[in-house]
């Protein structure tokens, strides 16, 4: 609900139109392949290498590019290895399909070109009023020629053409669809009995040559990775801040200038009575509210100690009417409309208005309380006046002190002690520092560019400080090893207790898959001993919490005779028995829902023919890359 007579600022948000152009980064430069950039070889396609140099380069590009569409997302999500890697795979595909495309004199027309080129919304921005191309505009904004950027298009449409006659091809019969659909639909009723690794761990018995053993065969489990010890100093805008000082004189400079900033401005409270009559309503109805108006107005000019009961009863409107007519504190700042302010602020306290009429109707105005205007003594915002104004000056001076930090811990590369004290920061430590930043890390070390630096050989082998790395918005660091551990495989006295604690989990899960499988045996010959859970219906597409292979080993075990004994060894989690008491088939699906079915499953199939053929073209062309893929983004 809302007060009627309130007037609302409507704020009109100005579009912001962010023309993305197709990067087509690898097409419309005609001698790109026959280039040899100097740098380490990261793969190579039909005889031309990508080098590191032009995956970073590409990997900024496609980085920059998600920072212009969605500015709020947090871009070092993508300052990753895997997302990196995935770069690097994008590259090749699309140097893959570019080869394909000229190899097999794949062309576009002008007539499509055209098309394309008129159903482009971002291009026309790039036109005036009398609907001429502005050429220098569009190089400003695109940073490459309209030429350039024709021959990308049409070097992209033509690629695009490669597979695509592929996929528009493909297509599945109804037969096809309903057999590998009705694997996901189908549905078991099942009942489990679970045996748990838990429960057998305290029959398991291990001594110190039993761990030893497992160690030497396990060895590969207990990698520690690399690792420093480092110390590190950062320059952001609160240490700046910290070393600024101002005078009494220009504080009390400030305050005098800025005294209006620390007023706080008269606030009234009222309590109205309201009869709507819109200014748009017939003069007839007008002439109606306004003379209920004038009978309240009468009313409570005759017992002012009613107002509230006569605004219950009779305010019509609904966000105060219920309140007594209560409007709470208002300032004069435009909230109300411009007839109820002056009139509310011209009031005394305890003063009944006459009938104001506004755009809503006619009010009745009861002004209940007054807090006078006050101004702050200097005294009392001092504070509050030297953190701004400190705040100012450190925005102006980071720069200056950013320029000396960067060439202190570069010229002075020993120690940061020095930096450390001509800026007053504090050198803070850190132990078992990784290249990588784990998970939850925050500061400085949660940043991979500054990681990097730590480990960059220079810093690692002669122990000399990292230059100054942005680690955020003005924020620098620079730090150094103290000490470097080197990749090692943990000795057995490091790890013995986990290697306890493995072992035991290791031996416990054969115990129980051990107890599964016997009790599965002895239930198939005789199930009237069985202890299983109660009944459940269960599918690829609803497990019901039921861990996945346990779902498929429910819906995979032999239906022809049921019930249906099978297990599943969970391995760490265990060993789970399965009863299934029968087969639940899936309910027919609508005509249109058929229909839709049949097409999602022809456009899988389409992507798995065009991934194959792209896989068959990789081969063709020799395409390869030489850097190890990272474990995240193993698929």
């Amino acid at each position: 609900m809302f007060d009627f007579f309130r007037k609302y600022n409507k704020i009109v948000m100005v579009f912001l139109f962010l023309l993305i152009i197709p990067s087509f980064i690898w097409f419309g430069v005609a001698d790109r392949y026959n280039r040899s950039d100097q740098g380490e070889k990261v793969a190579s396609v039909d005889g031309h290498d990508i080098t590191r140099p032009e995956w970073e380069q590409q990997h900024r590009i496609e980085v920059d590019r998600i920072r212009q569409q969605s500015p709020n997302v947090d871009v070092a999500m993508f300052d990753t290895d895997a997302a990196k890697y995935a770069t690097l795979e994008r590259m090749v595909r699309d140097r893959v399909l570019q080869i394909a495309a000229q190899k097999t004199n794949m062309t576009v027309s002008e007539d499509k070109l055209a098309r394309y080129f008129a159903a482009d919304p971002g291009l026309a921005m790039f036109r005036g009023a009398d609907g001429k191309f502005d050429r220098e505009l569009f190089q400003r904004a695109t940073q490459q020629t309209p030429e350039q950027y024709e021959a990308s298009v049409r070097a992209s449409l033509a690629t695009q053409q490669v597979l695509q006659g592929l996929a528009g091809s493909a297509f599945a019969t109804k037969a096809q669809a309903d057999a590998t659909l009705n694997a996901f639909y189908d549905r078991r009723e099942v009942q489990l009995a679970k045996f748990n690794p838990a429960d057998f761990a305290s029959k398991v018995n291990v001594n110190d040559a039993d761990l030893e053993a497992w160690y030497k065969d396990h060895k590969a489990q207990f990698q520690a990775p690399e690792q420093a010890d480092v110390e590190y100093v950062v320059l952001d805008l609160d240490s700046v801040k910290k070393n600024i000082a101002v005078s009494e004189a220009d504080l009390k400079t400030y305050y005098e200038q800025n005294k209006a900033r620390f007023t706080t401005k008269e606030e009234r409270r009222a309590s109205h009575i309201l009869i709507t009559a819109p200014a748009s309503a017939p003069a007839a109805d007008r002439e109606k509210a306004k003379a209920k108006a004038e009978q309240l107005l009468a009313e409570v000019k005759k017992s002012p100690a009613s107002f509230a009961d006569i605004a219950r009863k009779n305010s019509q409107d609904p966000g105060s009417a219920e309140k007594g007519g209560d409007l709470d504190f208002v300032k004069r700042d435009g909230t109300m409309v411009k007839p109820f302010e002056d009139a509310m602020f011209t009031q005394k306290k305890g003063e009944i208005s006459g009938l104001v009429e506004t755009e809503f109707g006619y009010h009745i105005i009861e002004v209940t309380d007054i807090k006078p205007e006050t101004t702050p003594t200097f005294d009392q915002v001092r504070a509050r006046i030297e953190d701004e104004a400190r705040a100012q000056l450190a925005t102006q001076e980071f720069a200056k002190a950013a320029e000396s930090f960067s060439d202190m811990v570069f010229q002075q590369p020993d120690s940061l002690q020095p930096v450390a004290d001509k800026f007053k920061l504090k050198v803070q430590t850190a132990a078992q520092v990784a290249r990588t930043p784990p998970a939850g890390a925050t500061g400085p070390l949660a940043n991979r560019k500054f990681l990097d630096a730590l480990y960059a050989a220079d810093t690692r082998e002669r122990k000399h400080n990292t230059e100054a790395v942005e680690v955020g918005p003005s924020q620098l660091a620079s730090g150094r090893m103290t000490k470097y551990m080197a990749a090692r495989t943990q000795e057995f006295i490091e790890v013995k207790d986990k290697v306890r604690t493995l072992l035991i989990a290791e031996r416990a899960g054969a115990l129980a898959k051990a107890e599964g499988e016997a009790r599965l045996k002895a239930w198939q010959a005789d199930a009237a001993g069985a202890k299983l859970t109660e009944p459940v219906t269960i599918s690829r597409l609803e497990a019901q919490s039921v861990p996945p292979p346990v779902v498929e080993g429910a819906l995979r075990a032999d239906t022809t005779k049921l019930p249906a004994w099978t297990g599943v060894d969970l391995g760490a989690q265990g060993y789970v028995v399965v009863r299934v008491n029968k087969v639940v088939p899936r309910e027919a699906p609508k005509p249109e829902q058929a229909t839709q079915e049949i097409g999602q499953f022809s456009q899988i199939v389409a992507g798995a023919e065009s991934n194959a053929y792209y896989e068959l073209l990789k081969q063709r062309y020799k395409a390869e890359i030489s850097v190890p893929r990272p474990a995240a983004a193993t698929p």
